[in-house]
């Protein structure tokens, strides 16, 4: 990986979005369902590619346990990790490096991102003997979390088009639109 300023100043900055958007949704409740640490994440990986993404991912939630509590690290903190990892390194990889347009890549981490969730739960949650149905992986994952999906999928491919419209950030090579 290629150290840039650049993207560690963006990556910077959407590490610290996602430390203050969290508790500005949980005032009213609204976290879990408007997903505010997922649009940094997910921009990050759109801006600054796989590594910078990942990066912000793995950062965002274990800091913000560390020096919130919020979220708790055993499971949350884990498996949030492990689905914000997956936004930002295949956002950025397909978005970025394999040249994929922005909604199937944002599309492609998404689903991704919440099976490694699924997964992360039913592990961890196995460890202390309690259950993680498909039923409860489906409900938090994609109904309770619709809200925050539809303001990714509406808000994040208009901060990328006008952050290259102001030419604050390069539009990827090999596509002609977004």
């Amino acid at each position: 990986m290629k150290i840039c300023a650049k993207n560690l100043i963006i990556t910077s900055l959407m590490v610290a979005l996602g430390f203050v958007l969290p508790p500005l949704f949980h005032l009213i409740a609204a976290g879990p369902v408007m997903l505010p640490m997922h649009i940094p994440v997910l921009i990050t990986g759109l801006v600054c590619g796989s590594a910078y993404g990942t990066l912000c991912g793995v950062l965002l939630p274990i800091l913000s346990c560390i020096l919130t509590g919020m979220p708790t690290l055993f499971p949350t903190a884990i498996s949030m990790t492990l689905e914000l990892c997956a936004y930002g390194f295949l956002t950025g990889l397909c978005f970025q490096e394999l040249s994929w347009r922005l909604y199937p890549s944002m599309i492609t981490a998404m689903l991704a991102g919440r099976v490694a969730s699924g997964i992360a739960n039913t592990f961890l949650y196995g460890m202390t003997n309690q259950s993680y149905s498909l039923q409860m992986f489906i409900g938090t994952a994609f109904v309770t979390a619709l809200p925050g999906i539809t303001i990714q999928l509406v808000l994040i491919p208009a901060i990328v088009a006008a952050l290259i419209k102001a030419k604050l950030i390069d539009k990827p090579i090999a596509r002609s639109s977004i």
